[in-house]
């Protein structure tokens, strides 16, 4: 079976990435996340994104997507995410479990971006005592199928939070994808999010992802809630070393634009030659192609890895180390099921 389109989980570590791990492996640091490593792929997340933020590490995106959420919500409160979010459907009530009871709404827009109008209606349900309330909106960028909302989209949905009284939290699992889209980090801190996961898995790393918290109201006793939570890493440096590299070498970015490329490239071979269309428009790393059941079967049979995901389409994620003939490969194997 070839994982190559499986997802951006299933490629190792982008060379900058190991090579940190190396380096970082030698001799001996503070423990706990007090080394210079960890400081310095700190920093240089806060020059990335512009802001004067409180970074930590953590093991995954769906610690730091729980965690964060667990910040702006109380256990008797939810949370307004798109339907499809990965907090929603993938996370198997981690934002709960580390909430104490918080609570989740779906809210519905295309192509994961969560409607407008679906939003305002939400705010202006009533607190009544038999329901959790609103407390905070949670936003995927890039999204889960794979589109990436622009500055004015996003405004769109936080100020009126804002507004409401709600806290912003942001899943940046593919930040890295939507950056290299075009789309401006700095933006983050300046629309009002209050918490990011600032992902490094998915763009090169194992499994290190940040936790970065621009309401230092947020942050008392951070470090403990973090402990309790089982994500303080003793051994912080060789946690870190990865994002460290890729964020040094300039991979972070370049591997994703590589990926996202690789994405249009199948995108634009699925549309030229076989009978099958896009289910949502091509912006980062993933394509999503509406087939028939047996046409997914048959490529599974032929043996590519690929998944059909929440709305019935097939999905395929490329990723920094996918390349052209794999592309054309898979391209060529699609076609091949008319």
């Amino acid at each position: 079976m070839r994982f190559d389109f499986g997802s951006d989980n299933t490629t190792g570590m982008a060379p900058s990435a190991l090579q940190a791990l190396v380096a970082a492996n030698t001799g001996f640091a503070r423990a706990y996340g007090a080394d210079e490593t960890s400081a310095r792929a700190a920093d240089l997340i806060r020059q990335t994104l512009d802001a004067d933020a409180e970074v930590r590490f953590v093991f995954s995106g769906t610690a730091a997507n729980a965690i964060g959420l667990s910040m702006l919500a109380r256990p008797y409160e939810a949370v307004l995410a798109h339907h499809a979010a990965h907090v929603c459907t993938d996370e198997t009530g981690a934002p709960g479990f580390f909430g104490q009871g918080v609570g989740l709404i779906g809210l519905p827009g295309y192509s994961g971006k969560v409607d407008v109008a679906a939003l305002y209606a939400a705010l202006e349900e009533p607190v009544v005592g038999h329901r959790q309330p609103a407390a905070a909106l949670s936003l995927t960028q890039a999204t889960e199928y794979g589109v990436v909302y622009s500055e004015e989209e996003l405004r769109h949905l936080i100020e009126p939070s804002k507004r409401a009284g709600l806290g912003v939290h942001m899943d940046g699992a593919r930040l890295a994808n939507a950056v290299a889209a075009g789309f401006d980090p700095k933006d983050i801190p300046r629309l009002g999010v209050d918490v990011l996961s600032f992902g490094g898995a998915k763009a090169g790393a194992h499994c290190v992802e940040a936790l970065v918290i621009f309401d230092k109201t947020l942050t008392r006793r951070i470090d403990n809630r973090l402990k309790q939570a089982g994500q303080t890493a003793s051994k912080g440096r060789l946690l870190t070393a990865p994002m460290l590299g890729l964020l040094e070498s300039g991979d972070w970015l370049s591997g994703a634009a590589h990926a996202n490329l690789m994405a249009q490239r199948l995108a634009d071979g699925i549309e030229a030659k076989t009978p099958f269309v896009l289910a949502h428009p091509v912006e980062s790393n993933t394509v999503f192609v509406r087939m028939p059941d047996e046409a997914h079967q048959a490529l599974n049979a032929a043996g590519w890895a690929c998944y059909q995901f929440d709305d019935g389409s097939v999905r395929f994620v490329c990723s920094w180390a996918t390349d052209e003939a794999s592309v054309d490969a898979l391209i060529d194997a699609v076609a091949s099921l008319d």
